[in-house]
C-alpha cells in the first residue's frame, strides 16, 4: 500500500512538471507575422510562426536576438550588427543549408525578402 501511494505521488509530481513545461512553452511565442527593419533595401515581412514550426529550436535566432521588440535596431545602433550580417550569416546560410538537404526553404536573394 505504501509503495502504491509513493508511485501515485511521483506520477502527480511528474504530471505537474509536464503541465508547467507545456504552459511555459506556449507563452511568449511572438507574433505570427512580423515586419523587420531591412534598412535601405526596404522592410522585411517575416513569417515568424512558419520559422518556429520549421526550426523548432528558437535559440537558432534568439541566441543573437533576444525576444524584444526593436532588438535589431538596437543592435545596429550599438554597433553590434554589421551591414548584411543578419541576412548573410543567419537567414541565407540557413535557407541554403536547408535547400542542400532537399528541404523546403525560404528565399536566398535580397529582393525576395526586402519590400520597398
Amino acid at each position: 500500500m505504501k509503495t502504491i501511494r509513493i508511485i501515485t505521488i511521483l506520477f502527480v509530481i511528474a504530471g505537474v512538471f509536464v503541465i508547467a513545461a507545456s504552459a511555459a512553452e506556449d507563452q511568449n511565442k511572438g507574433a505570427e507575422e512580423m515586419t523587420l527593419n531591412g534598412g535601405r533595401k526596404g522592410d522585411i515581412d517575416f513569417p515568424h510562426l512558419r520559422h518556429q514550426e520549421s526550426l523548432t529550436n528558437c535559440m537558432i535566432c534568439h541566441n543573437m536576438f533576444p525576444q524584444k521588440a526593436g532588438v535589431i535596431d538596437t543592435h545596429k545602433a550599438e554597433g553590434k550588427l554589421k551591414s548584411k550580417q543578419v541576412m548573410n550569416k543567419l537567414c541565407i546560410s540557413c535557407h541554403r543549408a536547408m535547400d542542400r538537404d532537399g528541404k523546403t526553404t525560404g528565399p536566398t536573394s535580397c529582393s525576395k525578402c526586402h519590400v520597398k
